[in-house]
């Protein structure tokens, strides 16, 4: 009997994990659901580089520019995970206007705001394309500001390292990165 249940609770963590795999329905969503039918033809690595895309496109956006280098990238069975990190000391002055920002150029691109932290210290956005891709921003310690963008379940593939130059050192084989050590004489007003 022990044995039956061992693979039943195996079947039902490998059925949680695959099911939640990039969709933005969440755990319970299925293969053939609109978030992953627009993804059907895309491999993993087509997956990243439009993460990327995403990425640089809301990085662009900020204003004044912050600096940034690349987080690690992720993979699962079936979905990638690309992270910017930003450089620049974001001071608790300012990061509801750089939150902002960022809220406001996903919403004109059409994405859907699934979320947000309303903390003081560590705020978030979290949102989602038509297609199925996720993207946050988050501020971390010392208000660092942290980008994460997750494909939808794909066709698997071979992943190559982001194209994106970074706007600074880029900090290969860094991990995890410094703290962020970048002032702006916008952004850091106010920070020790």
């Amino acid at each position: 009997m022990s044995r039956r249940l061992q693979i039943v609770a195996v079947a039902l963590a490998v059925g949680f994990s695959l099911s939640a795999c990039g969709s933005e329905q969440g755990p319970g969503a299925h293969a053939g659901t609109a978030a992953s039918e627009g993804s059907s033809s895309m491999d993993m690595q087509g997956a990243a580089d439009r993460a990327d895309a995403m990425l640089d496109a809301v990085l662009k956006q900020i204003d004044p520019e912050v600096q940034w280098a690349h987080g690690p990238t992720t993979k699962g069975s079936c979905d990638v995970t690309r992270r910017r990190t930003v450089m620049t000391i974001v001071s608790e002055d300012r990061r509801q206007g750089f939150l902002d920002q960022v809220e406001k150029f996903w919403r004109t691109s059409d994405y859907r705001i699934k979320a947000r932290n309303e903390d003081k210290v560590f705020p978030a956005v979290y949102a989602v394309t038509k297609d199925g891709f996720g993207i946050s921003v988050s501020i971390r310690a010392k208000g660092q500001a942290f980008f994460e963008a997750d494909t939808p379940c794909v066709k698997e593939s071979k992943v190559a390292e982001s194209a994106s130059e970074p706007n600074g050192p880029a900090y290969r084989g860094v991990y995890p990165l410094p703290s962020p050590n970048v002032r702006s004489a916008y952004w850091s007003a106010g920070a020790s």
